[in-house]
């Protein structure tokens, strides 16, 4: 069976030509006005919220406690230097408050406006194209670089330019769609996310596809990495600090995304929040940044800008044979899940140093990644035609204005657009499974791990993890005959169009085998599976687990 892989071009012409006119640029230029228009709203809507003194206050001691518990228990390097004196000022301010019958100029507003623009500033990107431009070329230079120093034999391989990123890094999907769309409308690109180097990737993807730079929302602990933080410095990243959960943190940093997109900048953010721990495909998402998207169209069909335009919703995922952080991440995940049952092993991969290696290491490797740009939607998670128009499940027109009336006229309703997110999530979630794209090396890792489940049906899963590896092992021909079979309905599945598959699947199975574990988590030092003499085995159960949950949720 051979399948045609719907690959996009290697490069596409820039949709807008000079960077003057790049919306990221526009809304830069004016930063310093933004950021306080970010403050102002940010305001108004905790004022809003919490409109009795006492509420206010009980909101600030909070804040004030989780920043506090913060800074003593999970500090950062790229945390401002001046973290602990700021927030001690802070709870000197709303003790003078608290007891003093006079305000002395000092009250809960100008503490809250003070906390605001701390989190703004923190926040907000800063984006310089011609720094922009230097990234861009370094980091394409470098990656041609290293590529051809693992295909061209001789020691000034390196030098040579015989191959492209595109020979190793393939993009598939709606790519003329969203080119389109993006000169009709706003684009929020939401990726699934496995490695820290998501945000690199993506960003080169954005330039292969001819896209204006697009404003980040990039974890602030990849900030912690010099090499990624000079690089999403340059692209103008704004930082979400996920340690930070307190309401006027979160307010504000909603605010900057909904009035960025009010200005018509292209966004991405990562709806699952952070990185995949468990190596599955994300399933809940983080509404918070989703919920923007639909607050804005909603603006923009009030006529809240000088123009209504349309937010359209692009969903991508990103496939690697191995992830680098995968131990770490997995026992991050298995620790949250068994808590004191299971013992975290410490696998960090957190310098410019480690992540250089690693980029090496890959680029020295016949491994391969895939980037999958799903169908475009609207803010509702109908899909979009040609031209941006919504779409029903019988793909008929339909206007998404009515989803926002009541009575004939458009209104604002907090609980009504709650409603949205969850349904957008949902479909952003099922849209990431239709599009994944089949790996071997996911494939061998599921066919495994579940033979040895099925063999232990006595063993929960830390059991399980915990078996010696004499007791791992499955004679090839046993392990060939149930992958074929899973293979089966892995193809079953693409015909109907519930996942995607890379052209390796359709090689002859023992081919397809040998691919697969040649390239599951080849980096690592005791690789989750092997075949040696006539068996394959594990020498690292966890991160074969691991690398199995990409195939999850499938019914396979």
């Amino acid at each position: 069976m051979q399948i045609k892989e719907t690959e996009n071009k290697a490069r596409y012409k820039p949709i807008v030509g000079k960077a003057r006119n790049w919306p990221v640029v526009q809304l830069n230029k004016n930063r310093k006005e933004f950021i306080e228009e970010v403050i102002e709203n940010s305001f108004q809507r905790v004022k809003q919220n919490r409109p009795k003194k006492s509420q206010l206050i009980e909101e600030l001691e909070t804040t004030l406690y989780r920043e506090k518990l913060r800074i003593r228990g999970n500090p950062w390097r790229v945390d401002p230097p001046d973290d602990s004196e700021f927030w001690n000022a802070t709870k000197s301010l709303l003790v003078e408050i608290s007891n003093s019958k006079e305000s002395n100029g000092i009250d809960e507003d100008v503490i809250l406006r003070k906390i605001i623009t701390r989190y703004a500033n923190e926040i907000a990107g800063n984006f310089k194209p011609n720094k922009y431009r230097l990234a861009r070329s370094v980091v394409k230079f470098g990656f041609r670089r290293l590529l051809n120093a693992s295909q061209v034999q001789g020691i000034f391989a390196i030098f040579k330019t015989n191959y492209k990123l595109t020979d190793k890094i393939k993009v598939y999907g709606e790519a003329e769609h969203i080119r389109e769309l993006a000169q009709r409308g706003t684009l929020i690109m939401v990726p699934t996310h496995f490695s820290n180097l998501d945000s690199v990737l993506i960003g080169w993807v954005i330039h292969v596809l001819g896209l204006p730079p697009l404003i980040y929302g990039a974890g602030l602990n990849l900030f912690n990495i010099k090499l990624f933080a000079y690089f999403l410095n340059s692209v103008g990243a704004y930082k979400v600090d996920r340690r930070k959960k307190n309401y006027i943190y979160i307010e504000t940093l909603k605010m900057y995304s909904h009035l960025a997109l009010m200005k018509g900048a292209h966004s991405l953010f990562f709806p699952g929040g952070t990185r995949s721990r468990s190596g599955r495909i994300e399933k809940k998402l983080k509404r918070g940044l989703l919920g923007t998207a639909i607050e804005a169209q909603r603006s923009f069909l009030m006529g809240k800008n000088k123009e209504v335009r349309k937010i359209f919703i692009v969903p991508v995922t990103i496939n690697y044979h191995f992830v680098l952080e995968a131990p770490t991440l997995i026992n991050e995940h298995l620790k949250a899940t068994g808590q004191e049952r299971y013992y975290r092993e410490q696998d960090e991969y957190s310098t410019s140093y480690k992540i250089f290696k690693f980029l090496v290491k890959f680029f020295t490797k016949g491994s391969n990644i895939s980037v999958s740009i799903g169908r475009p939607m609207d803010v509702l998670g109908n899909y979009v035609g040609p031209e941006g128009e919504s779409l029903d499940a019988k793909n008929r027109v339909i206007q998404i204005d009515d989803y926002f009336k009541v009575d004939g006229k458009i209104t604002e309703n907090i609980q009504r657009e709650a409603e949205y997110t969850r349904m957008l999530s949902e479909r952003i979630v099922n849209e990431f499974h239709r599009i994944n794209r089949v790996f071997a090396s996911h494939l061998v890792a599921f066919v495994a791990f579940r033979y040895w489940e099925k063999q232990n049906p006595h063993l929960d899963l830390f059991s399980l993890l915990r078996l010696p590896e004499e007791d791992l092992e499955i004679d090839y021909e046993t392990y060939k005959k149930t992958f074929t079979e899973t293979l089966e309905q892995v193809m079953k599945l693409y015909e109907d169009g519930k996942v995607h598959i890379s052209n390796h699947l359709t090689n002859d199975i023992d081919t397809v085998i040998r691919h697969g574990l040649d390239n599951v988590g080849l980096y690592h030092m005791k690789r989750p599976l092997l075949l040696k003499k006539g068996k394959i085995i594990t020498q690292n159960m966890t991160t074969l687990y691991y690398y199995h949950n990409r195939m999850d949720g499938y019914g396979l």
